[in-house]
């Protein structure tokens, strides 16, 4: 795949692992292990060393049933994330975040590479105004409702094909507002208002997706239905789960996976790769 950013591009024949760094005292699996900011750029230069080509930093929780936080409260946790991360190790960073301040910021002061947004400019007027005044990438995933109601019984009459028009509807969004198609990314959103069935549906159906001719990002890191599978309730023993899972994403066309663990992901894309 090949993705371009503010300046130049990166190009690689191998899916790009994403290593998650929740800034945040609540999110679903990490909550609180990486809130300080020592902790925090601990844990990047960690994931960076195991390969990560990202750093997806995030500081307003979106698990199921989170509250949303203030401006200044998210600024405050990601600036000096970023700005350290880019300092100490010049990876690839994302900023996670559907607020178009927060974007700008992390962008033109700390440094950020991409920006993810779960709200695909849905939370947010002026954000797809803003990305394309960056002229960074942008990840846009699907979601039904908001982090705070998203699980409350969703339902499709068929999920592939609402994602798919959905997708249709955002990148036509994106374009009118100056952004160029090959800065665009697309999540299917795993487990952002999505039952057991739809999550297995996006899953096997992924490359259905590739009629849009752009990356595909896959984070289903250690979410609760890989626990429902496999019979797992704590997130962080989902890690054999997530392997498998991700492993079937990469075969059926994900090119980037977000992931809590960076160093084993890599090796099993190694040696899949190898055997393939």
């Amino acid at each position: 795949m090949k993705l371009y950013l503010r300046n130049g591009f990166l190009e690689k024949s191998e899916p790009l692992v994403m290593g998650i760094l929740n800034v945040t005292p609540d999110s679903f699996s990490d909550a609180g292990r990486f809130f300080s900011e020592n902790d925090a750029l601990a844990h990047a230069r960690e994931m960076v060393a195991a390969g990560a080509a990202i750093i997806d930093v995030g500081g307003e929780s979106t698990r199921p049933g989170a509250a949303r936080i203030g401006l200044d409260e998210e600024i405050d946790r990601v600036l000096p994330v970023i700005a350290g991360i880019k300092e100490q190790t010049g990876v690839l960073v994302s900023i996670d975040t559907s607020k178009e301040e927060v974007a700008r910021l992390a962008v033109d002061e700390g440094g950020a590479d991409l920006v993810n947004d779960i709200s695909a400019f849905s939370f947010s007027e002026r954000m797809a105004t803003v990305v394309a005044e960056l002229n960074v990438p942008v990840i846009l995933m699907h979601i039904k409702g908001t982090p705070e109601n998203m699980q409350r019984d969703p339902s499709y009459a068929d999920v592939v094909t609402e994602i798919k028009n959905y997708f249709q509807e955002k990148i036509d969004y994106a374009l009118s507002h100056g952004i160029k198609k090959e800065k665009i990314i697309l999540d299917p959103g795993i487990g952002f208002g999505k039952r057991l069935e739809d999550n297995i549906a996006i899953i096997r159906n992924l490359r259905q997706f590739a009629a849009f001719d752009l990356p595909i990002l896959i984070g289903l890191s250690r979410k609760s239905f890989l626990g429902l599978l496999a019979g797992e309730e704590v997130p962080e023993k989902r890690e054999a789960e997530t392997l498998a899972a991700n492993l079937l994403a990469v075969r059926n066309g994900a090119a980037i996976l977000r992931v809590h663990d960076v160093a084993n992901t890599v090796k099993a894309l190694k040696v899949w790769q190898s055997l393939a």
